[in-house]
């Protein structure tokens, strides 16, 4: 009897952290860039992102200016990323290729921050001010 009291006991203190933990992945919003995948196709590097935007609204236009640096360090590439139409809770894929180079070049990629952003027609902060990072890959990504 006092060996169940002690298992219920620890399943309903272990409860909360449990849910707390869900939440905190559930509750990610705003426009969610991540680096997916690094390929070398037909003598360029080609990188995948995956985009959700969990901001609310509708992104008419999204372009970032990106920046690639070598495995030393070095900036290699400066681009301008057009990420296009990015409807509200609706992820997106994009691919980009880095021509010239292979993916064992690339060191790290730095948003530099957004060069359009549209919603509603206008320009919008919502790019920047929401833009949060990740990387399922090697390369760093920055912003």
């Amino acid at each position: 009897m006092k060996f169940r009291r002690v298992v219920l006991a620890a399943i309903f203190v272990s409860l909360p952290l449990a849910a707390a933990a869900q939440s905190e992945g559930a509750d990610q919003t705003g426009l969610l860039l991540e680096l997916n995948t690094l390929q070398d196709v037909e003598g360029a590097c080609r990188l995948t992102f995956l985009i959700d935007n969990k901001t609310g609204s509708e992104i008419d236009a999204a372009s970032f200016e990106t920046v690639i640096f070598d495995a030393s360090g070095s900036v290699v590439s400066l681009s301008l990323f057009n990420f296009r139409d990015l409807p509200a809770g609706r992820p997106r894929v994009r691919q980009f290729d880095l021509p010239g180079m292979t993916c064992a070049g690339v060191g790290r990629a730095l948003i530099n921050g957004a060069n359009t952003c549209v919603v509603a027609g206008a320009d919008s902060q919502l790019c920047d001010d929401t833009l949060k990072l990740n990387s399922r890959t090697e390369v760093e990504l920055l912003g």
